[in-house]
């Protein structure tokens, strides 16, 4: 699969460049939080990423005032397996570098995605960016050269926290999978083993 760097055209689609910010004490903070070798951990607010002065610049210029939850997502990753969306932006800086693999909520018909709509973007250790609510993303892929990624994720405060009891009203309230996460599985992954709603057609992509 072609990885292009995350300043190529393509990526505008799907999201921009963050700039303006100081990150390092917020980088310091994520080097020090769990990172296994095999498989990704996840946490959706951590108070050591929390507290750092930037977070505040972070809700206030970044995403206009509203409540933000800085966490994180770091591990060894090399497959796809689901995108996921939000409502709502969601913000990434990392310490190490990352390919990002990505595709357009827009091109979902009847609920499903074939994977050869999917692109790789590489991005570097302390660049940051947002991506759109439109962008369907799932958990960063390791990039060449490297054993592990470390992401800083921010999110508005809430998403991924818990799950609401809905009772069905259409076809993508059968997508939720957790509060403000939206998720497509491929069929061939855990995820849709354990009841997640498979959207995603094609080759389960292997970088």
């Amino acid at each position: 699969m072609v990885i292009s760097s995350y300043s190529e055209k393509a990526f505008a689609r799907y999201g921009c460049e963050v700039t303006g910010y100081d990150f390092d004490s917020l980088l310091d903070s994520l080097n020090g939080t769990p990172c296994p070798k095999d498989g990704v951990v996840y946490k959706a607010e951590e108070p050591a990423l929390q507290n750092r002065s930037v977070c505040e610049q972070i809700k206030s210029n970044l995403f206009g005032g509203l409540p933000v939850q800085l966490g994180y997502c770091n591990g060894h990753n090399i497959r796809l397996n689901c995108l996921e969306y939000h409502r709502g932006s969601e913000f990434i800086v990392a310490s190490t570098p990352y390919v990002l693999l990505l595709a357009d909520l827009r091109d979902v018909e009847n609920g499903k995605l074939d994977t050869s709509k999917v692109e790789a973007f590489l991005v570097p250790a302390g660049k940051a960016v947002l991506l759109y609510e439109t962008t369907l993303h799932y958990a960063p892929c390791t990039a060449a050269g490297n054993d592990h990624f470390r992401t800083v994720v921010g999110l508005p405060r809430g998403t991924n926290v818990g799950k609401p009891d809905i009772g069905r009203l259409n076809g993508e309230d059968g997508r939720l999978q957790a509060t403000n996460k939206w998720l497509l599985a491929h069929a061939d992954t855990n995820e849709a083993r354990n009841g997640a709603y498979v959207g995603l057609t094609g080759e389960n992509i292997v970088l």
